[in-house]
């Protein structure tokens, strides 16, 4: 990352506040290809459990 977590957390909170629950996305690793139609995504939540969404074609 170009910059830290914290370095994050001071620029945005100079410009609104952050809120419990709020959700501060910092982009994709190197090495990460486009997604693909068919592709699955999986955002896990320790505690909370697994989302998972299947790529599809939009239209």
């Amino acid at each position: 990352m170009v910059r830290s977590i914290e370095d994050l957390i001071v620029h945005i909170t100079e410009a609104m506040t952050l809120l419990p629950g709020d959700v501060i996305l910092t982009g994709t690793p190197a090495g990460v290809g486009p997604l693909n139609v068919g592709d699955e995504v999986a955002v896990t939540i320790e505690g909370i459990g697994t989302l998972t969404n299947k790529v599809i074609k939009r239209g």
